[in-house]
């Protein structure tokens, strides 16, 4: 699904974070955008899944504008895993009703079938208060199956290894594989080289895109 983004300017307190941000995303193309931490990625990246309102200019995913309808099209994961205080399982359906063929097929392609068996409630296994009760990377791929469960057509990347260990990041760098297979894929990163098999890789800068 086509990404548009169009005249996107964004400001906190009246201090300007993204300028006049000009993004044309093809269906299935992948862009990766690195920058410094504080510079603008997140926030980009929140505008685009409608966490946040546009103040200026316009983004567009398919048909979609509003920041209701651009929900529904996108699937984000953040480089710290937002987990509710329930169970693995309601952590991927996020309390919707799912076929367990989705739910278990979204376990296996985000390699978490394997851990959950070794859990005695399994798959409803309780996570704890902010997900306390699991690892960084196992509340990672929680989140990474939460997403595939979705199968929105936009996939939003943010800095999802950046916080994780070597084995683990490999772990959840294969998950995200089964995740973005044909989607539309946007990735931000302060390190330039997880972006290289992007097809294309953007800087921003003082609220501004170039190209890397």
């Amino acid at each position: 699904m086509n990404v548009t983004i169009k005249n996107l300017s964004f400001a906190y307190d009246g201090k300007k974070v993204l300028d006049n941000i000009e993004l044309p995303i093809k269906s299935s193309e992948t862009v990766g955008i690195v920058g410094v931490s504080g510079g603008g990625k997140s926030t980009l990246l929140k505008l685009i899944s409608g966490l946040y309102n546009v103040q200026h200019g316009c983004i567009t995913i398919g048909e979609a504008k509003t920041s209701a309808e651009r929900r529904k099209n996108v699937a984000v994961v953040m480089q710290n895993a937002m987990l509710l205080p329930a169970s693995i399982r309601d952590n991927i359906t996020c309390g919707h009703i799912m076929d367990e063929a989705i739910i278990s097929h979204a376990c296996e392609m985000a390699q978490l079938s394997e851990w959950i068996y070794t859990l005695p409630d399994g798959i409803d296994s309780f996570v704890g208060e902010r997900g306390g009760q699991v690892s960084g990377g196992q509340a990672q791929r929680i989140a990474i199956a939460r997403a595939i469960a979705k199968n929105a057509p936009v996939v939003l990347l943010d800095e999802p290894t950046s916080a994780l260990d070597g084995d683990t990041s490999i772990a959840v760098m294969t998950a995200l594989a089964s995740l973005t297979k044909g989607k539309t894929v946007i990735h931000v990163s302060h390190q330039a080289e997880i972006l290289s098999n992007y097809d294309r890789i953007l800087r921003l800068e003082r609220g501004r895109l170039y190209a890397s």
